[in-house]
């Protein structure tokens, strides 16, 4: 059995992007993918992203919001950077770590003006079925990625973005 990629999300606060991507990619790719969510902060886990992961049949109430201090130590194939603020403030990584950037929406964000139920949940909803989506592909996405910018990148230090 071929090694997992180790593959830590990483968002500002890890309370709802990389804790849902961490959710998809476990639920997805077992023994494929070895997931981890942390954040530039810590904001604590976002009871609607738990709901929303709930109702798509994925459990992460147990999870917790670390901060990436926490997991500096584990040798990463891949840190990815689901918003434009981690990406910016990202550490640097030991080893031959890439880091690349896969900007999705940011649900409190969007429905803090918000006062339709429905609609905050439809937000939530949206952004966790695009999430799902790009951890369906993980991670044959990421090394398709990284073969093409390599051609005209440096072995170390790599940074990449892609669409989602």
């Amino acid at each position: 059995m071929a090694t997992p990629v180790r593959i830590l999300f990483l968002c500002t606060g890890n309370s709802c992007r990389s804790q849902m991507a961490e959710g998809w990619a476990r639920h997805l790719k077992p023994g494929v993918i070895e997931a981890y969510p942390a954040g530039i902060e810590t904001h604590g886990l976002n009871p609607l992203a738990v709901q929303v992961m709930q109702e798509a049949g994925v459990d992460i109430s147990q999870q917790r919001s670390k901060h990436v201090s926490e997991v500096k130590h584990i040798p990463f194939d891949y840190v990815i950077t689901l918003c434009v603020h981690a990406d910016e403030n990202c550490p640097l990584f030991p080893g031959k770590t890439k880091v690349v950037h896969v900007g999705f929406d940011d649900p409190p964000t969007l429905t803090k003006e918000v006062a339709n139920e429905l609609e905050v949940l439809s937000i939530y909803r949206r952004v966790r079925d695009e999430i799902r989506q790009f951890a369906e592909g993980l991670p044959e996405s990421l090394l398709r990625i990284s073969r093409c910018a390599n051609m005209s990148k440096p072995e170390t230090g790599e940074r990449y973005m892609a669409d989602n």
